[in-house]
């Protein structure tokens, strides 16, 4: 289960913008639950992530993962358990690698390194059959270099490498939102199918509101650092797009927009 208990986050500490996020806010997610978050810009959905992921330090609260205690956590060792894909296609890679060579990098993700071959070749077969998942071919594109595919490919590889440990949370940052709309099914059903046979907790911050009613066991919608909309179940089943931008209007009247 992730816990987070009274987050408080300022940005432009000390200066005239001077702005308080999150003042006390809480959120947790149940083992195996799929959410997706929703919201308009500036809301908090991105923050949060980073929050959760250590890329961003918190100013007040605490974060918890499977009863572990990760405030203070580097982000590079919540890593170890926390997959991340970002909406950029190029940060999930490196371009320069070839697929292989990307996949054996992940492979590596919890070991050391040393003097040895970078790629074991015993591996490979595993690796093919991970990128036969996607049903785009880059199973017999090994030594492609991943700077040569497309933002679809590129961001279904990133997918596959986020999940070839074993993370136990998933972090998806508006992963489709750089896609065409082809590309951006593609990856949303391989999403769907890796998070539902692997039953790993995730978070999918997105903008796409028939993607956040389609997919997932859970929505939340988010406004000024606080939850307005929090859907599980038949609730989440039974909503529709006009309920949501219905909410976001009466939002945005309330912004004075």
């Amino acid at each position: 289960m992730l816990q987070c208990k009274q987050l408080i986050k300022r940005f432009n500490v000390g200066t005239p913008d001077e702005t308080v996020l999150f003042d006390g806010f809480s959120f947790e997610a149940e083992k195996g639950e799929f959410v997706s978050i929703i919201g308009s810009n500036g809301s908090g959905k991105t923050t949060l992530l980073n929050l959760i992921c250590g890329t961003l330090p918190l100013d007040g609260g605490q974060i918890l993962f499977n009863g572990r205690d990760i405030t203070r956590l580097s982000e590079h060792k919540r890593a170890a358990t926390i997959g991340r894909v970002f909406q950029d296609p190029q940060k999930g890679t490196c371009a320069n690698l070839t697929i292989l060579e990307n996949m054996a990098l992940a492979d590596n993700k919890k070991g050391a390194y040393g003097l040895a071959g970078a790629v074991n070749r015993r591996r490979i077969d595993y690796y093919r059959s991970l990128l036969e998942e996607c049903g785009l071919g880059l199973e017999n594109r090994l030594n492609t270099l991943a700077g040569s595919l497309s933002g679809g490919q590129r961001q279904a590889l990133a997918l596959v490498i986020a999940n070839m440990t074993d993370v136990e949370l998933l972090i998806l940052d508006e992963h489709t939102a750089a896609l065409d709309p082809k590309s951006s099914e593609t990856v949303m059903r391989l999403t769907d199918k890796l998070v539902s046979e692997k039953k790993i907790t995730t978070l999918m911050v997105t903008h796409n509101l028939r993607f956040a009613l389609e997919y997932g066991s859970r929505l939340v919608m988010m406004h000024m650092g606080r939850s307005v909309i929090d859907l599980r179940g038949e609730d989440k089943k039974n909503a529709k797009i006009d309920d949501l931008l219905q909410t976001f209007n009466e939002i945005s009247i309330e912004c004075g927009n």
